[in-house]
């Protein structure tokens, strides 16, 4: 039974939501609770989709015994292969989960790559910076055929290509979720580890964190590595999804200013923040996609840039009224209150 057109655009909303989430998240590790203005977040999300569209194919390829050269015939090995999968399910899931972690690997290292040189940098200079190295993955992509394919992009196998067509967009969207939600916890328990208290101490005073002897350039570099690492996942993710990667999707609007106009609408250094202010930007940029051909010959100018125009509106007056952003940041505690020892508890009631 074919699925109608409202419950693909809600089961397309949370898949785009979720993927958008994991980015998001790494994004605010960065510039929310370290105060990393990192414009290069696209370089970790293009690398984990290049790793999605490059690893996985030839691995199936080779182990079903599929000859050919993988990119000049990419349509009809990857259909080939799609139908093997069908009939090894097992070995499909163990490939998916290995190009993930590959891709969080790849990732890693690209961020310690990009960070290593320049992360003495600050401010302005350090955002120009990463921003530069942002737009390296599109242009390797674009040039160098035997990657992705070049500027006709490739295919990506289907590790659920054994469901049917009307239950695979929706158990890929439960995976996203999951995957997501597995992203979120991490993400709030680095923040209320000492580590999290490290980093924002780093963000709001390097002097005094230093003073402290911790070394805030180590640090800076880590965070990016992790946060790399994960927005890679997200790229891998985003790839498998929509089954294809091609180097033009993965630009510097899509990538990074939109995962900061989320961000920044939601608040900054604030996860649950991050959650409401992805779904918010997911949810008005999918209803203006969806009926904007409504408002064609109403608004004066073509409506293929409607979403960006209403957007960018939408960014400066958040800037204006609600710096801060929809959820403001708020202390953490790395021990929850109800598990804090007697002593320790008397301790602190002292200082109230």
């Amino acid at each position: 039974m074919a699925l109608g057109s409202e419950i693909i655009f809600v089961i397309d909303l949370l898949a785009i939501f979720a993927v958008y989430v994991i980015v998001n998240l790494s994004l605010n590790m960065e510039f929310g609770y370290t105060g990393i203005p990192n414009f290069g977040k696209v370089l970790a999300v293009g690398a984990g989709a290049f790793v999605a569209a490059s690893v996985p194919g030839r691995i199936f390829a080779g182990l079903a015994g599929i000859e050919g050269d993988y990119i000049s015939e990419n349509i009809l090995i990857v259909s080939q292969i799609n139908v093997w999968l069908v009939d090894n399910v097992g070995i499909g899931f163990a490939v998916f989960f290995l190009t993930l972690g590959v891709a969080a690997g790849v990732g890693g290292l690209l961020g310690l790559a990009s960070s290593y040189p320049v992360i003495r940098l600050r401010g302005d200079y350090l955002a120009i910076t990463l921003l530069a190295f942002g737009e390296s993955i599109r242009i390797i992509g674009n040039n160098y055929t035997p990657l992705v394919g070049g500027t006709l992009g490739v295919q990506v196998p289907d590790p659920l290509a054994f469901l049917p067509d009307e239950l695979r967009f929706t158990a890929a969207t439960l995976g996203l979720v999951a995957i997501a939600i597995a992203v979120y916890v991490y993400s709030e328990k680095m923040i209320r580890s000492p580590l999290g208290r490290m980093l924002r101490a780093i963000r709001d005073n390097e002097v005094s964190a230093e003073a402290l002897g911790k070394n805030p350039r180590d640090a800076r570099i880590k965070v990016i590595m992790i946060s790399a690492g994960i927005a890679a996942i997200g790229g891998a993710l985003y790839a498998f999804y929509v089954g294809s990667t091609i180097a033009f999707a993965y630009d510097r609007a899509s990538w990074t200013f939109w995962p900061f106009l989320m961000i920044l609408i939601g608040g900054l250094a604030n996860n649950k923040g991050v959650l409401v202010g992805t779904f918010i930007f997911v949810m008005l940029r999918k209803l203006i996609i969806f009926y904007k051909d409504a408002f064609e010959g109403i608004v004066p100018f073509d409506v293929i840039w409607l979403d960006f125009l209403l957007l960018g509106a939408i960014l400066i007056a958040i800037l204006l009224y609600r710096p801060q952003g929809i959820m403001v940041e708020k202390p953490t505690y790395t021990i929850p209150r109800k598990r804090k020892p007697p002593m320790l508890r008397r301790m602190l009631d002292l200082f109230r």
